[in-house]
């Protein structure tokens, strides 16, 4: 399945597999409980002071229909291994959801 940026999806490559990431309600109050309030996360974003933990706990939770074989550690893994300028349009694509919804 292809990531619809007009559903304010994007895609993550974790190995050979591209995932969806879907900022779906539920999956943005599981990052929520985790991280804090949205909104204070688009704010570190966008001051350059968000953590690569973060970064990877936010990918985790809008993974789409998450196969039980994924790992988190994998998905933090593939950010480290594309590097932060590679996923940057991925996280561009789930903040502007974030704040601007549908």
């Amino acid at each position: 399945m292809a990531a619809n940026r007009l559903r304010g999806e994007a895609e993550l490559r974790v190995g050979e597999t591209a995932f969806v990431l879907r900022p779906s309600f539920a999956a943005l109050v599981a990052a929520e409980d985790e991280l804090g309030p949205l909104f204070a996360l688009v704010e570190r974003a966008a001051d350059g002071r968000l953590g690569l933990g973060e970064l990877a706990a936010l990918f985790w939770h809008c993974v789409e229909g998450r196969p039980a074989a994924l790992t988190r550690e994998a998905v933090g893994e593939a950010v480290v291994a594309q590097g932060l300028a590679a996923v940057t349009p991925a996280l561009r694509v789930l903040l502007g959801q974030i704040l601007q919804g549908r």
